[in-house]
């Protein structure tokens, strides 16, 4: 039961720092209303963090708020910006908010609570306050952490700075997002058949399983087509199926901490993106690995004799002849074995990871 009078609405769908401490602290005396925190649990947040992360990093910074009644609530995303925000608004009303603190750029009221437009605060190093950017002479003046900045902190295993981010909070979020070398990975190939991303996928895994600092799990597009896909064809909607079974299998050992090797053609853009935000539903990473084989490489190869099947007009559907392979735009890494060695594209790959903070650059090669 919320006490009577003013009620300053904040819908919480991201971490509380410091300075979103500090404009809520602002916007409440300004009303002198109590604060109602709404916590979207119907998701992942917009930074890959649990549901369930979200709501200890809001209780954790409960000590940093002023009074303040919290409740969580499905309210889930639709990517439409002003749907959204007017499905914000009904949901603030309907639990009695009378002044809403907006979070983001779309701005809307009338028939809900009145929107309040934050102030721009930045950190004023003289005294560790939270003040208005403009009242802060230049010199002393910080600004807030971006979104990435804060990542990029986190991969690293590096500590958030206590000038920006309450220990509490901090080590919730350290808990919840946990430094890239210890959280999990899909490593996603792609490629024509015969383009080599088997052989280097199962390179990786040797690799990685010699250093013993992973827990390895190698999907492989033959083996889970025996062991995981049995009985579907090679139809587009099976070869989607087919992308997200792989996709869930991957993303559930990676939600556990493993990594995930996974080999299979995966000719459509849609299903490899589906893919990708299986791995980020799971709070793990995902790397997309495109393994460029010219066709007529791949061709001449042909260890399965299944090119010259398909010109033969013996097999349908096969990718790269009588069905289009989706080249991606999104691949993190680009490797053509026609012209690279496949101990130097296993190279490649293990240097990417190691760049990226997955695994210890002392042991990548």
């Amino acid at each position: 039961m919320l006490p009577p009078g003013r009620v300053l609405g904040v819908i919480a769908d991201r971490p509380l720092h410091r300075p979103q401490l500090a404009q809520i602290a602002l916007a409440a005396r300004t009303i002198a209303g109590h604060l109602l925190v709404l916590v979207p649990t119907a998701g992942t947040t917009p930074d890959g963090l649990s549901c369930e992360g979200l709501v200890r990093t809001v209780l954790a910074a409960r000590d940093r708020m002023p009074s303040a009644t919290i409740v969580t609530v499905p309210l889930a995303p639709h990517g439409d910006e002003i749907r959204d925000a007017l499905l914000r608004a009904r949901v603030a009303a309907a639990f009695g908010v009378t002044h809403l603190l907006s979070t983001g750029e779309t701005m809307l009221s009338g028939g809900g609570p009145r929107v309040l437009v934050p102030r721009e605060l930045a950190y004023d190093s003289r005294d560790g306050q939270w003040r208005g950017r403009d009242d802060i002479p230049p010199r002393y003046r910080r600004a807030a952490l971006s979104g990435p900045e804060i990542d990029e902190l986190l991969d690293r295993g590096n500590p958030l700075p206590e000038w920006h981010t309450p220990p509490a909070v901090a080590r919730e979020l350290a808990r919840n997002r946990p430094p890239r070398r210890h959280r999990g990975l899909v490593l996603f190939f792609t490629g024509l058949s015969g383009s080599g991303k088997s052989t280097i996928a199962h390179g990786v895994s040797d690799a990685l399983l010699e250093t013993g600092e992973r827990t390895v799990t190698v999907l492989d597009g033959d083996i889970v087509r025996r062991e995981l896909s049995a009985g579907l064809t090679f139809s587009k909607a099976d070869r989607d199926l087919n992308i997200r079974r792989i996709g869930w299998v991957a993303a559930e050992v990676a939600r556990h901490g493993g990594l995930a090797i996974c080999c299979p053609i995966a000719p459509y853009a849609a299903a490899r993106a589906q893919a990708r935000e299986l791995a980020r539903a799971a709070g793990a990473g995902f790397a997309l690995v495109w393994v460029a084989t010219p066709l007529s490489v791949c061709e001449a190869r042909d260890r399965k004799g299944l090119y010259a099947r398909a010109r033969a007009g013996l097999l349908k559907g096969m990718t790269g002849t009588d069905d289009p392979y989706e080249e991606p735009a999104d691949a993190d890494l680009v490797l053509d074995t026609s012209e690279l060695p496949v101990a130097d594209a296993v190279t490649q790959v293990l240097d990417h990871l190691a760049g990226a903070g997955w695994i210890d650059p002392r042991r990548a090669t």
